[in-house]
């Protein structure tokens, strides 16, 4: 459905991607990750046709996006960071304006504007001013836009952003449901929502891709490091420094509650220095009050890609 090959945008000097190459296949739930400035959004607006690339090629269900892009689009549902919507509009009035916009048969423009109203469940504010409308209501009515022309694909950038925990559950639970008959390129910064929904993830750092496979197989094959809390009373101990050295430690952070010190301990992939640490504090005599270990994460697997690269 997308082909991407040594794609590249600079702007005035700043190389925004470099040689990207991917693909996503029909039916596949893609989720798209990166830091900020990673180059996501370029991405999007290019296989979109909103920005031309410096060089290289991108396809959407085999029509260039540069040279067919009238056709490319024709297969596309798009919903961009910051959903542009006419405040002023009723929902139901903006979607059947927005349909016709798309080249929707006349015919079936009710039909249409019908079915995705159900599938955003929209009904109870379809007569209102898009202005009159939450923040959540308003991504959905994006999301009823980008699909009023029944795209097999659908490209969404940041779909939950600024949204509260309660928004966030029903956009996603929408997302879900689009994403049975359709292939999705989703942005976000959500990566627990990446693991439940997405079939494989693309990882994207400075304008180029870092990994590009199923969730499980990033955690296993990138030995991600998982991380261990310890609070206690440690007197006049350096206990960081004491910390950090003890094998298997990456790095220790601090916090103070208390005579209680919270340390936080990153830890090699594939390590479990528990004991170690037991022995330690035993040692010095400090009086541990918490020993948790967390496994690696996605959220993990995301922080060793795309760390400072020193």
């Amino acid at each position: 459905m997308i082909k991407v090959e040594n794609l590249t945008k600079r702007f005035a000097g700043i190389t925004a991607i470099n040689n990207l190459n991917f693909e996503v296949e029909r039916g596949e739930i893609v989720g798209f990750l990166g830091p900020n400035g990673a180059g996501k959004s370029t991405t999007m607006k290019i296989l979109t046709s909103y920005l031309p690339a410096t060089s290289g090629r991108a396809t959407i269900a085999g029509y260039d996006v540069f040279e067919q892009s009238l056709e490319a689009r024709k297969h596309i549902g798009y919903l961009p960071e910051n959903t542009p919507l006419y405040q002023d509009m009723r929902v139901n009035e903006y979607l059947r304006y927005r349909a016709s916009l798309k080249h929707v048969p006349s015919s079936k423009v009710k039909e249409r504007v019908g079915d995705v109203i159900e599938l955003c469940n929209l009904r109870e504010v379809q007569r209102k001013l898009i202005s009159a409308l939450s923040k959540g209501y308003r991504q959905r009515v994006g999301l009823a836009d980008a699909l009023v022309s029944d795209p097999d694909l659908l490209i969404l950038d940041e779909p939950t952003i600024g949204l509260d925990p309660n928004q966030i559950r029903q956009v996603r639970e929408v997302i879900k449901n689009l994403a049975q008959k359709r292939t999705v390129l989703i942005s976000t910064h959500i990566l627990p929502e990446v693991e439940i929904m997405c079939s494989r993830v693309i990882v994207i750092h400075k304008g180029q891709i870092r990994a590009s496979d199923t969730a499980e197989n990033l955690l296993r094959n990138h030995r991600a490091a998982g991380s261990m809390r310890l609070e206690a009373s440690t007197g006049t101990d350096d206990a960081r420094s004491m910390l950090a050295q003890v094998p298997g430690v990456k790095d220790v952070t601090e916090e103070k509650d208390g005579e209680y010190g919270i340390f936080q301990l990153r830890l090699e992939a594939n390590t479990d220095p528990r004991e170690e640490v037991m022995r330690l504090a035993g040692n010095r005599q400090w009086n541990v009050r918490e020993l948790l270990r967390r496994r690696a994460t996605l959220e993990d697997v995301f922080v060793e890609l795309t760390h400072s690269d020193s």
